[in-house]
C-alpha cells in the first residue's frame, strides 16, 4: 500500500478545483473550495500538510471552512485524508493530534507565505561598513533618550543592513542601548491627547515614509523581535491604531506581538499590509493610497476591537485608513 496515499488523492482533487498549491515550509496553501471558488482573488487559505507519525495528510482551511465541507466539495472522504486501515489509524491515533498552529503562522499560511524566511548568502563583503541614516528616540518631553544608527555593507551580491544603539552622555553619543521608547513619543502622547489614529511600522523608514504623509506613526528600535509591553503602555487609551505589517512571516509574528498588547487597551485595533512589495513604503511607492491598505488575513479579524467590529460585517471590507 502507498504510504502516502491520502496526499497524493486529496492533492490531486485540489490541483483539480483549485489549481497548483503554494509551497511555505511543510505546507501547501491552495484556494479554499469553499470559500474563495468564485473566480476572485484571494490570498490562498487552505492548508494541506502530510503527517508522516499519524500517516494521515491533514487539511486546515484557515478562514474557518469545515475540513468536512471542503471534502464534499472536492467530491472526497474523511477517510481519504488517511493512508491506512482502520486500525492502523487508531494506532497513529495514540501519538496525540498535532501541535496547534500559533496564530500568527495560520495567518502566513493563509497569506501563501513560508513560515520561515532564508537570506541567500551576500558572498564576501566589498567594502566598509558605511553610515547611512540616523533615528533618533526622545523621551516624552523632548530630550534625546537614544539612537538607532543604519549601517550598510557591501557584498559581492548585494548590501546587507545592520543597526547599532547608542545613547546620550555628557561626553556625547556613546554606544549602548536605550529604553524602550516608541519612536516619535512627544508626537505620539499629542495624537492620543486628541484622538488622532496612529500607525506602528515595522521600522524607522516606514514610520518616516507615514510622517510624510501627514500621519502619526511609530515604531520600536531593533526590529520584529524587538516590540516590549513598555513600548504598549505608551499607547493605552489610543482611539484608533493601524498596525501595518510587512509581507513575511517576521512581519506577521511582529505585527501579532503587538497587536497582543494592545489588545483590549485600545478603543479600535486594526492590523494590515501593503497591497504591492513588502511594507509600507513599498506600497506607497507602488503609487497606492492609504485607504488601499489590505487587511492581514486572520489577524485584522482575531484582534479587530468589538467596536470595529459591530462597524463592519466583514473581515475584508474596505476601509479608511485617514487620520480624524
Amino acid at each position: 500500500m502507498d504510504r502516502h496515499r491520502s496526499w497524493d488523492t486529496i492533492t490531486a482533487a485540489l490541483d483539480r478545483v483549485s489549481g497548483p498549491g503554494r509551497r511555505g515550509g511543510d505546507w501547501i496553501t491552495y484556494l479554499c473550495p469553499v470559500h474563495e471558488a468564485d473566480g476572485r482573488r484571494h490570498h490562498p487559505s487552505l492548508g494541506v500538510v502530510y503527517n508522516h507519525q499519524r500517516a494521515r495528510t491533514i487539511i486546515k482551511c484557515f478562514a474557518g471552512c469545515r475540513d468536512e465541507d471542503v471534502l464534499e466539495t472536492l467530491g472526497l472522504h474523511v477517510r481519504d485524508l488517511f493512508d491506512g486501515p482502520p486500525e492502523h489509524r487508531a494506532a497513529a491515533h495514540r501519538h496525540g493530534p498535532p501541535p496547534e498552529l500559533a496564530l500568527a503562522d495560520r495567518a502566513i499560511l493563509a497569506a501563501g507565505l513560508p513560515l520561515s524566511v532564508h537570506k541567500p548568502d551576500p558572498g564576501p563583503r566589498l567594502g566598509r561598513p558605511r553610515r547611512v541614516a540616523g533615528y533618533i528616540y526622545r523621551w516624552p518631553d523632548g530630550r534625546p533618550a537614544g539612537r538607532i544608527i543604519r549601517v550598510r555593507t557591501l557584498h559581492r551580491r548585494g548590501h546587507i543592513k545592520s543597526f547599532y544603539q547608542e545613547h546620550p552622555t555628557e561626553s556625547g553619543w556613546q554606544p549602548g542601548g536605550f529604553p524602550h521608547l516608541p519612536f516619535h513619543l512627544p508626537e505620539l502622547l499629542a495624537a492620543i491627547r486628541t484622538g488622532r489614529d496612529i500607525y506602528i511600522c515595522e521600522g524607522e523608514s516606514d514610520a518616516l515614509t507615514a510622517t510624510r504623509a501627514g500621519l502619526t506613526a511609530t515604531c520600536n528600535a531593533g526590529g520584529a523581535n524587538n516590540w516590549h509591553p513598555d513600548h504598549a503602555a505608551y499607547l493605552a487609551g489610543a482611539h484608533r491604531v493601524w498596525i501595518i505589517a510587512d509581507r513575511d512571516a517576521p512581519g506577521y509574528r511582529h505585527a501579532a506581538k503587538v497587536a497582543e498588547t494592545l489588545h483590549n487597551h485600545v478603543t479600535e485595533l486594526r492590523v494590515v499590509q501593503a497591497r504591492d512589495g513588502n511594507d509600507l513604503t513599498d506600497h506607497c511607492n507602488a503609487g497606492h493610497a492609504l485607504s488601499d491598505l489590505d487587511p492581514v488575513p486572520i489577524l485584522d479579524l482575531h484582534y479587530r476591537s468589538p467596536y470595529a467590529s459591530r462597524e463592519s460585517s466583514s473581515a475584508t471590507s474596505r476601509f479608511e485608513a485617514t487620520d480624524r
